[in-house]
């Protein structure tokens, strides 16, 4: 296994440590679009869990720019990024590989947090928590998440 194959996990990893339910809203979204990712997860099918994704994950866009919003890096702010690059990483691992994945996805959410955290911090001095808030969302759902989601599934009749 190299880590070219994991890849996609890394960077959903990535994407994480800026926007904990970003990894699997844009997997749930790829999932109602019927498109399949290469890992097997099967929590993915679940509507629940489909439609709580995406509550989830428009939930964190608008609570981030509230000005009593905690630090990604808190405890419980860590522990969603561990669960949601954990499941994303796996979904988006080779088939087989899901626990390699999620241990990716998990190893490059976490560190990253804190790096992600303090270039916000400074963006926040410059331009206020609203419009760099607004700034990272575009950066990290559409060219992050959705982008490497999209590039990582497949339609399911293929």
């Amino acid at each position: 296994m190299t880590v070219r194959s994991l890849l996609s996990s890394i960077l959903i990893g990535a994407v994480a440590s800026a926007r904990s339910m970003t990894p699997m809203a844009t997997i749930a979204t790829a999932r109602l679009a019927d498109r399949r990712t290469p890992g097997e997860v099967f929590l993915l099918d679940r509507p629940l869990f489909k439609y709580g994704a995406l509550a989830m994950g428009a939930g964190e866009l608008l609570g981030d720019k509230m000005k009593t919003a905690p630090d990604r890096t808190v405890f419980l702010g860590l522990l969603a990024r561990v669960m949601s690059a954990g499941i994303a990483g796996a979904a988006l691992a080779p088939a087989g590989r899901e626990k390699a994945g999620a241990a990716a996805a998990v190893a490059t959410a976490v560190p990253l947090a804190y790096l992600t955290l303090s270039a916000r911090k400074q963006a926040m001095a410059r331009i206020g928590q609203t419009r760099s808030g607004l700034i990272e969302d575009a950066l990290i759902v559409a060219a992050g998440g959705a982008a490497i989601v999209a590039l990582s599934t497949r339609s399911r009749d293929r």
